[in-house]
C-alpha cells in the first residue's frame, strides 16, 4: 500500500519521516502565517492602538502627572475607545489606562494625565 504524503501548503509529494507534514520550512512557516493571519491582525491593531496611546500619554507627562486636553491627545493620534484598564478610586473618580499610563477626565476638555508606579509579580 503506497499512500503518498503531501505538503499541506503546496500540495507537492513529501518525502522523509512518516510524520512530516511540510516539504520545507518555508512552506511550514507560509502555511502557519496564513492559518494564523486573521486573528493576529486583529490582536496586532489592537496592541498598535494600546501602544500609541502609552506612547502619547509619555510624551505628554514625562513628569509622571500633568494636565492636558482631549483635543491636544486627539490631534496626535489617540483613541479614547481601547486602555488596559479602569480604575475607579473609592471618591468615585475613573481613570483610564494604558499599561502604566493613565488619564482622568476633568472639566470639559481637559484630562490629568499619571503614571502609576507597578509593581509586577
Amino acid at each position: 500500500m503506497n499512500t503518498e504524503k503531501h505538503c499541506l501548503d503546496c500540495g507537492e509529494v513529501i518525502h522523509g519521516r512518516a510524520d512530516k507534514k511540510f516539504c520545507n520550512d518555508m512552506c511550514r512557516n507560509n502555511y502557519n502565517n496564513q492559518l494564523n493571519s486573521s486573528s493576529y491582525n486583529y490582536i496586532r491593531n489592537i496592541n498598535n492602538i494600546l501602544r500609541r496611546n502609552r506612547r502619547i500619554m509619555e510624551e505628554l507627562n514625562p513628569g509622571g502627572k500633568t494636565k492636558t486636553t482631549r483635543d491636544k491627545m486627539l490631534v496626535k493620534g489617540f483613541n479614547f475607545d481601547y486602555c488596559t484598564r479602569i480604575y475607579q478610586t473609592q471618591n468615585g473618580k475613573t481613570y483610564h489606562f494604558s499599561y502604566e499610563y493613565g488619564y482622568l477626565p476633568l472639566d470639559g476638555d481637559e484630562l490629568l494625565l499619571v503614571r502609576r508606579e507597578e509593581k509586577t509579580e
